[in-house]
């Protein structure tokens, strides 16, 4: 089935207030499938909150409150009916540090999948787990030590091992918050090439400080200020023809 070009998740009017204070005003916004959409802004903007909007890890801040509507595959995900585990396994998270399981290399990308009982047969298990870590760039580097713990690898491996554990469970939509903030150059640039290349079959959104990363990995980019949506469309536009003062700021410098 050909997704491209449909909408994976839409926003619309998303309010978030952390007590009194609100977070983002009135966010709407349409992220289609199989492009890299990405969220740039100065700290402080809004964009990893609304990030964290898309599989309720907001739920988990008692202060936190989410007005609106978001969707995700068509699905209202703040509706009562909603499973939690199912969402989260739909919409996968990688974070700005890696943070592999203390576990085996292969219990970290099976483990989604026993809980979820995806699999059938210990093959079966051990068959995913190989395509995962394929699919994450990961296989050639750690086949011959599958049962050696996740934490001793590199950063940058650590990285793409929680890749290859978020993809392992088939999701329709990766969030990465900075994913190479932490790494260096080289373990970086082995995440924006696995990025470019997870886009054929995920809807990936990305919330990044680089300007130069969203250029390089993004077809569609938000830009965020002070709790607002200032500006959604082609990367492209946005880095070379923006509509919005406050966007041309950003990105000559300006504002930061």
């Amino acid at each position: 089935m050909d997704t491209k070009g449909k909408i994976q998740v839409s926003a619309k009017d998303v309010n978030v207030f952390y007590g009194d204070k609100q977070a983002l005003q009135n966010i709407t916004l349409d992220v289609k499938s199989n492009k890299v959409t990405s969220f740039i802004g100065p700290s402080g903007c809004g964009k990893t909150t609304f990030l964290k909007c898309i599989n309720r890890m907001n739920d988990l801040i008692d202060i936190c409150r989410v007005e609106g509507n978001i969707l995700v595959a068509g699905q209202d995900i703040y509706d009562k009916s909603v499973d939690m585990v199912a969402l989260r396994a739909h919409v996968g998270m990688v974070f700005q540090k890696p943070n592999p399981f203390p576990k085996s290399i292969f219990e970290n990308v099976a483990y989604g999948m026993k809980i979820h009982n995806m699999t059938s047969s210990k093959s079966e298990l051990a068959d995913r787990v190989e395509d995962s870590l394929r699919r994450a760039a990961l296989w050639d580097e750690v086949k011959d030590r599958l049962d050696q713990p996740g934490t001793g690898l590199s950063g940058g491996q650590q990285q793409r091992l929680c890749i290859a554990r978020t993809i392992a469970v088939q999701p329709k939509v990766i969030l990465m918050d900075e994913p190479a903030s932490a790494l260096d150059p080289i373990a970086t640039a082995k995440i924006e090439e696995l990025i470019h290349e997870l886009k054929q079959n995920f809807t990936i959104i990305i919330v990044t400080h680089s300007m130069q990363q969203a250029a390089r990995v993004s077809q569609q980019t938000a830009f965020f200020h002070l709790g607002n949506l200032v500006e959604f469309g082609k990367t492209t536009d946005i880095f070379t023809n923006p509509q919005d003062e406050r966007t041309q700021n950003y990105i000559t410098g300006r504002i930061g």
